[in-house]
């Protein structure tokens, strides 16, 4: 994935800060360039600020806070440094004391944020992992009850930086810079409505000799997977994908799915659900060959011919559904599993079928785990990383940074999608996407990926069309054409 963007946990970024501390010769050098980078893009988007208040902690990150400070004292900013604790360790002892030598105003009390011009949150960075403190909880809270803009430094204080989970209270920032390299966590889960716009400075570090944790996907990596077909190719070049679902009341969800897989590329579709569905499926999608299936055994057949099944949107929990959900696992074919298929493995959990692709939304991969939902979102890479390991599959973990995961492969966020996404019937789509991927060549990560970044790019584009509150599935359909054909780079009419 060459337009993919490494991600780094706490772990790899202090190996990585170590090492180049070691190289300078002198480790506060690092500090200083990280206080100065903050300074600077401080500067690039308030440029007009005058009252700056820097809330400092006492480790590292306050220490960068402290340069920062001193540098807009330096440019004749009013600035005055809100101080949770004396600074520990000597590299922001320094940073305190060349602050205040140069004239700088420290202060523990609060009044100066609600008058602040900017706020610059240098409370905790990378290392906080626990729920903050009463003292440091009135500040997060002072913080955020300012009119001003927030600038949070490397990470917003009270965020998990490799998990994303926000334990308790947590800045809520207009901008985030992260130091050297883009951290995990804040690229789903809690933290995404915390860190607003994100953005990286490397100060400089090289990062050659460490391994990402993750990477992350924007819409524009969708040509990595979606190449221009070959003129001579046919329907079944593009694979066929079997769509299994839709009992008595739930025939829309199979449809979406269905619909999907089609408009992302599969070359033939077929449908088995409930004979009373098959009407309005035809009138509705004429395109797809549709069965009406009421006995399992009569399903063998379909499943042979099919090179993909997907099976889940509206297939229910009772015999029918059941019945249906047997067959379809009872052999090798490439199964993608959403929805009730998710529940009837937490039930009766199984061995799958080599390359099965699962997609859950956190609540489903709980009772896949059987764990709280909670417990998932507080961890969404462990979660979706255990999952992988445990049922030997790849894992769409679902929700705001959709994180794909499979054994032996670094986890893959998926950096696009919207809240609007959030009304039933997204998920049957995204069935059909990964399903149609997978049916046209792609293997099971890479089709879980890209179906998954697919999904989350036409979301983004349909909301453009009229805004995020009302979002259907449906209106994804138009956009997932359109998508899944992005012109090579360089490409013109």
């Amino acid at each position: 994935m060459s337009h993919a963007i490494a991600l780094y946990n706490r772990q790899c970024l202090r190996e990585i800060e170590a090492a180049a501390a070691a190289a300078s010769g002198d480790p506060f050098a690092l500090m200083q360039r990280a206080g100065l980078a903050a300074w600077h893009y401080l500067l690039a988007y308030w440029p007009q600020a005058h009252r700056v208040v820097v809330a400092c902690g006492p480790g590292n990150n306050g220490g960068d806070g402290y340069v920062l400070a001193l540098h807009a004292l330096q440019c004749g900013r009013q600035v005055t440094v809100v101080q949770l604790g004396e600074p520990r360790g000597h590299l922001a002892l320094r940073a305190c004391a060349g602050y205040q030598s140069a004239g700088g105003v420290v202060t523990r009390s609060l009044d100066a944020i609600s008058h602040a011009g900017i706020v610059v949150d240098a409370l905790f960075g990378i290392g906080l992992t626990r729920v903050p403190d009463s003292e440091a909880s009135s500040v997060i809270e002072a913080i955020n009850a300012s009119p001003a803009a927030v600038f949070s430094i490397d990470v917003p204080s009270g965020v998990d930086a490799d998990t994303g989970n926000v334990p308790g209270i947590g800045v809520r920032a207009t901008c985030t810079l992260q130091f050297i390299a883009p951290h995990c966590g804040l690229q789903t889960g809690g933290a995404i409505d915390f860190c607003g716009r994100l953005d990286v400075d490397s100060l400089g570090v090289m990062l050659e000799h460490v391994s990402p944790t993750a990477h992350a996907v924007h819409a524009d990596a969708l040509v990595d997977w979606l190449q221009p077909r070959q003129r001579n190719t046919h329907k079944g070049t593009n694979g066929h994908v079997l769509c299994i679902g839709g009992d008595s009341s739930s025939g829309g969800a199979i449809m979406l799915c269905a619909d999907a897989a089609l408009r992302s590329g599969a070359g033939l579709v077929s449908v088995a659900t409930r004979a009373a569905h098959i009407a309005a499926l035809l009138a509705h999608r004429p395109e797809v060959m549709a069965a009406g299936i009421e006995d399992a055994d009569a399903l063998t057949p379909l499943i042979d011919r099919a090179d993909i099944v997907a099976i889940g949107p509206g297939l229910g929990q009772v015999a029918w559904g059941v019945g249906m959900f047997e067959a379809a696992t009872a052999g090798q074919k490439q199964l993608v599993i959403d929805a009730d298929g998710l529940n009837l493995i937490a039930q009766h959990p199984r061995a799958l079928p080599e390359s099965t692709i699962l997609t859950p939304h956190p609540g489903e991969a709980g009772r896949l785990l059987g764990i709280a939902t909670s417990a998932v979102q507080a961890d969404r890479f462990s979660a979706a990383c255990t999952l992988a390991e445990r049922y030997k599959c790849v894992v769409v973990l679902k929700g705001a940074g959709t994180i794909v995961a499979a054994p032996d492969h670094p986890p893959c966020v998926i950096a696009a999608g919207n809240p609007g996404m959030a009304v039933g019937g997204m998920g049957d789509v995204l069935t059909g996407v990964i399903a149609a991927l997978r049916a046209q060549g792609l293997d099971p990560f890479n089709a879980a990926c890209c179906g998954a970044l697919l999904h989350a790019a036409a979301g983004d584009a349909a909301a453009l069309d009229d805004g995020e509150r009302g979002l259907l599935p449906s209106d994804l359909l138009t956009h997932l054409r359109r998508l899944s054909n992005p012109l090579p780079i360089g490409a013109t009419f």
